[in-house]
């Protein structure tokens, strides 16, 4: 055995050249493969972050069916007592009660139907990043305070600035007319126009007086540090709800179900594309291969001719791809983590990143996401690939007539 793989290696390196540009080939798509693999997955957890930050969270506590219809009467009993429950039982403070209405707000020349959030100002920033995008005034601070923040888009529809004040009319949670004047303390610049302009935040407190909630709300959001934990931390939320309440805990999956899907859509396309760069690299390594054993064919019928069976031939050419391919992979996969843990540090733009990614509430720079996953991934399937091509010159071995082939010049 230690003798076929003296013949593998040295077979291998008969022409240099020819087998540093195949394992170059490999190199350089093992390279692509990991970084871009790496960018991928890091976008998606970027996207994902993103999305769940500005109001839906990685779950929330809900009446059953207010995540497809979000009626009024739907509420959550109780909700800041029972929020105070969840952090208990969490030991986190990443959890949040709010309450939601649609309302008239009215300024001194114009009126537009918004979305009310009613918020706990002193958890809401542990949950979302509209109190962090707060670009001009400030964020809430009191739970019974008639103050209220906006959108930039809102506040240049109705024409208002800091200071000036709002009237929210609406209908109560019993059906009655609720009213409430406010004052704007803050407004908040999240780049997602139809977010700056339906959007509007107000203390609890004062959200449960204006639309007679008796102390109820609609959501309660509970953020995690990864999505893998959520179900483990959606049990233990479950546990915390009376029994006799009915509600329900979606998780991000449930109430965003096209963000998942586009993530998949995109997964479909991106492989598409790598099976191809794949598929490329093979056929360089068939090139190879095929002319490797072509022009030995003459030696291949002499050591046929003496009683060497063509079945061992043909596994000293997988053998000699074999090492070509291991070669390609490790230094691949070492150069592709390298690079790649470059940019995970410091971050990957280019020119008119900044306003693309405000588009869809991302950051300006990306940073990729290295894991084992997709470190090895790509590697290993170019690695499969590369024995898969090496197939047909090994087991045209097989058809070789030795006398024939000791006629080649």
């Amino acid at each position: 055995m230690n003798l076929v793989f003296r013949l593998a290696w040295r077979n291998l390196w008969r022409h240099p050249r020819r087998t540093w540009l195949t394992t170059g080939a490999m190199v350089f798509s093992n390279i692509l493969l990991v970084f871009m693999m790496s960018l991928q997955f890091g976008m998606y957890s970027l996207m994902i972050d993103n999305s769940l930050q500005i109001f839906t969270g990685h779950m929330q506590v809900q009446a059953p069916g207010y995540k497809d219809d979000q009626k009024m009467r739907q509420i959550v009993p109780d909700i800041v007592p029972l929020a105070n429950e969840i952090r208990d039982e969490l030991k986190s403070e990443r959890v949040a009660a709010r309450g939601w209405a649609f309302a008239l707000a009215s300024s001194e020349d114009r009126s537009f139907g918004i979305g009310v959030y009613g918020v706990e100002p002193e958890f809401e920033a542990r949950v979302s990043n509209i109190p962090g995008l707060v670009s001009s005034g400030r964020y809430l601070t009191e739970n019974n305070a008639a103050e209220i923040v906006i959108g930039t888009v809102l506040a240049r529809n109705l024409r208002v600035e800091i200071g000036d004040e709002l009237t929210l009319l609406g209908s109560g949670v019993d059906g009655s007319f609720a009213a409430a004047v406010v004052d704007i303390v803050g407004i908040f610049e999240s780049g997602v126009t139809d977010i700056d302009r339906n959007i509007a935040e107000i203390p609890l407190g004062i959200f449960q007086d204006t639309f007679f909630m008796e102390g109820a709300g609609h959501q309660i959001v509970v953020v995690v540090d990864a999505l893998d934990v959520v179900p483990e931390v959606q049990a233990s939320v479950r546990s915390v709800l009376p029994v006799s309440s009915n509600l329900v805990v979606p998780d991000w999956d449930e109430m965003m179900p096209g963000l998942k899907q586009a993530i998949q859509a995109d997964i479909g396309s991106s492989f598409f594309m790598y099976f191809i760069l794949v598929v490329l690299v093979s056929f360089s390594v068939l090139n190879t291969q095929l002319m490797s054993v072509l022009e030995r064919t003459r030696e291949f019928g002499i050591v046929m001719a003496l009683g060497l069976r063509p079945g061992k031939l043909g596994r000293l050419v997988l053998l000699e791809t074999a090492m070509m391919g291991l070669i390609g992979t490790v230094l691949g996969a070492a150069a592709g983590a390298i690079l790649t843990s470059w940019f995970t540090t410091n971050g990957l733009a280019f020119p008119g990143m900044d306003e693309m990614a405000a588009q869809f509430n991302l950051p300006a720079r990306m940073f990729p996401q290295i894991n084992l996953l997709t470190l090895l991934a790509g590697p290993a399937i170019v690695f499969m690939f590369t024995m898969l091509a090496a197939i047909y010159p090994a087991v045209r071995l097989r058809w070789q007539n030795p006398v024939d082939a000791m006629r080649v010049a």
